[in-house]
C-alpha cells in the first residue's frame, strides 16, 4: 500500500493518501479545498490516479476539496450515506466494506462530533490503521457543542467502536494542533485526559459541556459549503476567499 500523511496548516487538518500499488488506484480522506493543487502535485509525482474523495463528516473548520478534485481528475465523491449531500455520487455505511484495489476500508459509524461521523478502519496486513477524523484526536477528540454534536453519543461512539479495537491500533487523526501526527488505541486509553481511567459517561460530558471553545471561524460558510461538496458559498468572508477565487478562476 503506497500511504502519505498531509497537513493543512490553517485548519490543522490531516488528509491522508491511501494507494493500491498493483492499479495506481489513489483515494484521499479528507481532503481540503486549499490544498488541491498539492494534492494533485503528490498524485502525479507517485504517478497515481485518484478515484475516489471520502470525507469523515462534513466540517465546519475548512471547506473539502471533494467537488474541485472530482473536476480536475474525475474521482468520484463519497460521504456517509447518512447524510449523503445531493452532489455526492457515493454513499458510505458501516457493515459495508470500501474497495479499491487491494485497499479494503471498513467504515465505522461514531456519531457525536456529527451525528453523522464515521472513521475508517484499515488492515494492511501487519497493523490496523484507524482514521479517526474529529471523534478521537490525539489526547483529545472531536467537539461537541454545534452541528448536531452530543458529548453522550461520542463518549459511546468511542469507548464501544474505537476503543473496543486491538491496544496496537494506529490512530491518523483527522486534526493535530500541537504537531503531533500518530498515535494507538492504546496511548489514548492511557492518555488522553478526556477519556483516561476508564473515565464515566457523567465525568466526559461534564469536560466537554465545560470546554468553552470559541465559535468555529469558517464555520458559517464551510458546512453549507461542505454540505454542496465543497463549493464555496456566497458568503465566504474575502479574508478566506483565496482558494475560491484560485478555483472559480480554474
Amino acid at each position: 500500500m503506497i500511504f502519505q500523511q498531509l497537513f493543512e496548516p490553517d485548519s490543522s487538518t490531516y488528509t491522508y493518501l491511501l494507494a493500491c500499488p498493483e492499479t495506481r488506484q489513489a483515494l484521499l480522506i479528507d481532503p481540503v479545498l486549499d490544498t488541491v493543487q498539492r494534492d494533485l502535485d503528490v498524485l502525479q509525482q507517485l504517478d497515481l490516479k485518484l478515484v475516489y474523495t471520502l470525507d469523515t463528516h462534513h466540517h465546519a473548520d475548512h471547506l473539502t476539496g471533494a467537488r474541485v478534485l472530482r473536476e480536475r481528475t474525475g474521482c468520484q465523491v463519497a460521504y456517509p450515506a447518512i447524510e449523503k449531500p445531493e452532489c455526492a455520487d457515493i454513499g458510505i455505511a458501516e457493515g459495508q466494506l470500501f474497495k479499491m484495489g487491494t485497499i479494503e476500508l471498513s467504515p465505522l459509524f461514531t456519531p457525536g462530533h456529527t451525528s453523522h461521523h464515521h472513521a475508517y478502519l484499515l488492515d494492511n496486513g501487519t497493523q490496523k490503521m484507524l482514521f479517526s477524523g474529529d471523534a478521537l484526536l490525539i489526547e483529545a477528540c472531536g467537539r461537541t457543542d454545534f452541528q448536531s454534536g452530543d458529548a453522550a453519543t461520542l463518549y459511546h461512539s468511542i469507548q464501544e467502536k474505537l476503543f473496543s479495537l486491538p491496544n496496537e491500533t494506529l490512530v491518523y487523526p483527522g486534526h493535530d494542533y500541537e504537531g503531533r501526527f500518530i498515535s494507538s488505541i492504546a496511548q489514548e486509553k492511557v492518555r488522553n485526559p478526556r477519556l483516561n481511567d476508564n473515565k464515566r459517561l457523567e465525568d466526559f460530558v461534564a469536560i466537554m459541556n465545560g470546554l468553552d471553545l470559541p465559535y468555529p471561524r469558517k464555520i458559517d460558510f464551510a458546512v453549507p459549503g461542505n454540505e454542496m461538496c465543497g463549493q464555496c458559498p456566497s458568503n465566504v468572508p474575502e479574508e478566506y476567499r483565496g482558494p475560491c477565487k484560485l478555483h472559480e478562476q480554474g
